[in-house]
């Protein structure tokens, strides 16, 4: 089954099952509130983030470097954010770990390792295999 499909189904059979859950323990209000409270503070904390990452990536600009982590990281951010603003305790804990800048350099250095190593069977794999035979043309013609 395709993973989308998949996660479109699970996410929220898992953030129903959890909000029954909390709810059975701190009260359907109090709930209702955390959720309200942790996507406030992450929303901010994404944005603190995100202008730190920004601020990093015109440094590395400045010093002529390409700054392919920041722009990773960035999207990242994005990404932490927007499941910060579902409400549910399942993406804002995802959300939570994409924002903490340790946490999301190594889930990222561990999808760059699993890329990296796709790129490079990749490569590996383009090249073309066969046989040839040198045939001299000067045999074959007639003057």
């Amino acid at each position: 089954m395709n993973t989308v499909l998949l996660s479109i189904i699970l996410v929220p059979i898992i953030e129903i099952y959890l909000f029954i859950k909390v709810g059975s323990q701190i009260g359907a209000l109090n709930t209702i509130l955390l959720i309200f409270i942790t996507a406030i503070l992450g929303v901010f904390y994404a944005r603190y983030e995100g202008l730190n990452t920004l601020r990093s990536g015109f440094s590395q600009l400045i010093k002529n470097e390409i700054p392919a982590y920041e722009l990773i990281s960035g999207a990242a951010i994005a990404f932490a954010a927007l499941l910060l603003i579902i409400p549910g305790f399942a993406t804002d804990v995802l959300g939570f770990l994409f924002i903490f800048p340790i946490t999301r350099s190594f889930i990222l250095k561990k999808f760059s390792k699993k890329f990296a190593n796709k790129k490079n069977q990749q490569e590996k794999n383009q090249f073309i295999d066969g046989e040839f035979e040198d045939i001299e043309d000067d045999h074959d013609r007639k003057i």
